[in-house]
């Protein structure tokens, strides 16, 4: 199997003229619609934004000359998950109810990625406004994206589309994703590729369609924990647009890829390897954890009681009360798809929504509204707005100590269809309970692909403290280096 180029290796093949960026836009086009048949990775592919913005590209290499070009991602293909704006695609979330929304302006980190030569390739298919971990809840009309290695089975979610296409492409890829409870982590490891996480607030929210505005954080995915902290790399930093967003000096990510990890410390969380953790899920993460140790970090047992046992419930009862809010202006009439005006407003209001929204929509806007109903505010949404901060303080008495905290992503593999299909929907939110802890507090978290187990994908994940995602970038890819020469010895 041929060796894809990276980021770096593709933009050295533009400077020395190997190929001009149309061409591979276009090449790389071409392989988008042909997947697109069976995998479902897009939900829009951008075709001619694609093709507009390679021909500028070259015009302006021509013009100043190729070598001259200093743009971080020249060239570069971008998927873009549904949820985040691009300017003159349809934008939709992957819902019905969104459907014909073509933004009039892009979100701040799409600009960013553009600015530093990015190709917006399309937007990648996601479960509906973000619900769900294995991006089966897609919206009315929509295909549910199939997992790389393994049609019959799922890409995990929500950003599945996003992660599927950075695994399946032949070309260098940077894709942007989202999580709310695990959204970005959960699918890099069920695809096998490096999902970054940051911090709250690290990247603007502007220009995302919400979900919750005190968990929606976009993040990176790309095949390489190199590839993923360049992209985050161009795209960090304050945004005056986003009043959430952090205006902490952004580092130069790519230069912690390959540093010494001896003397650093990392927690290995002990309840995350305890029941319903698939033994060959913890024997590679173990596996990972030595070869850490290996290189002269200490890792120690540690315990983390309150994200793993609360951290499920904390996070529907915040996420779902949010969600209620931001969805209740899909109405029919200001926001979002319309249908004739019949009626008075509580029946027209009920029929546009019973219409365009799926069941797993309806369901959280139930369960979120009854969290923030009177009488029922303070027993429900307020407690777990505690229980998250009791949470962070577990953490940061944690982060005192340690670089980096370490647990499987996921406690299984990549489920088939067919299994998920036998879940309820408990169950099915239980497969979070890994991930929702950084993300209730917004602390940054990366997916590194580990060799694989039974021959599907596994992952383990590395937590840091706010803003040192530069610490889970030089643990990542100390762990990412020994995977890939493990790997190049088993072909």
């Amino acid at each position: 199997m041929a060796t894809v180029p990276s980021i770096s290796e593709t933009i050295s093949q533009f400077k020395r003229k190997d190929i001009t960026v149309e061409e591979h836009t276009a090449k790389a086009l071409d392989e988008a619609k042909k997947l697109n048949q069976d995998y479902f990775y897009y939900n829009v592919i951008s075709e001619d934004l694609a093709l507009d913005q390679a021909r500028a590209l070259d015009k302006k290499a021509a013009k100043q000359g190729i070598q001259e070009s200093r743009e971080k991602l020249f060239g570069i293909p971008l998927a873009v998950k549904d949820s985040i704006c691009v300017k003159g695609i349809e934008s939709s979330a992957g819902s019905r109810m969104l459907k014909g929304y073509f933004p009039v302006f892009n979100a701040t980190v799409v600009q960013r990625a553009m600015n530093q030569g990015c190709v917006v390739i399309g937007k990648t298919a996601q479960d509906e406004f973000g619900f769900g971990a294995f991006s089966v809840n897609v919206g009315l009309g929509f295909a549910i994206p199939r997992n790389p290695f393994d049609k019959q089975r799922t890409t995990g979610g929500s950003s599945g589309g996003g992660v599927g296409i950075t695994q399946k492409t032949g070309y260098a890829y940077a894709s942007f994703v989202e999580s709310t409870g695990g959204s970005i982590v959960e699918p890099a490891s069920f695809c096998s590729v490096a999902g970054i996480c940051p911090t709250y607030g690290r990247l603007s929210r502007y220009g995302l369609i919400d979900f919750s505005n005190s968990m929606d954080k976009i993040g990176t995915a790309a095949k390489t924990i190199q590839d993923a902290a360049l992209l985050l790399e161009a795209s960090a930093g304050h945004d005056n647009r986003d009043s959430t967003s952090s205006a902490s000096p952004v580092p130069q990510y790519t230069s912690f890829v390959g540093k010494p990890v001896r003397g650093m410390r990392v927690g290995i969380i002990k309840e995350a390897f305890g029941e319903g953790v698939d033994p060959g899920v913890a024997a590679s993460v173990r596996k990972g954890i030595e070869w850490l140790e290996q290189q002269g970090a200490q890792c120690d047992e540690v315990s983390l009681e309150l994200p793993i046992k609360y951290g499920i419930p904390t996070y529907y009862l915040l996420g779902t009360s949010e969600a209620s809010t931001n969805l209740a202006k899909y109405c029919g009439m200001r926001y979002g798809a319309a249908d004739p005006l019949e009626g008075n407003f509580n029946s027209y209001f009920t029929k546009v929504r019973s219409h365009h929204f799926s069941e797993e929509v309806k369901r959280r806007i139930m369960l979120g509204t009854f969290a923030r109903m009177a009488g029922f505010r303070d027993a429900y949404y307020l407690k777990a707005a505690k229980v998250r901060e009791k949470m962070l303080q577990e953490y940061k008495h944690l982060f005192s100590t340690y670089d980096a905290l370490v647990s499987p992503t996921v406690a299984i593999q990549p489920p088939t269809f067919s299994e998920i299909e036998k879940l309820t929907p408990l169950q099915h939110y239980m497969m979070d309970m890994l991930c929702v802890g950084p993300n209730i507090t917004g602390l940054p978290h990366l997916n590194v692909p580990l060799p694989f187990s039974k021959g599907l994908p596994v992952g383990m994940m590395l937590i840091g403290d706010h803003f040192q995602e530069s610490k889970l970038i030089q643990l990542g890819s100390a762990v990412e280096e020994q995977a890939m020469k493990h790997k190049a010895i088993q072909q």
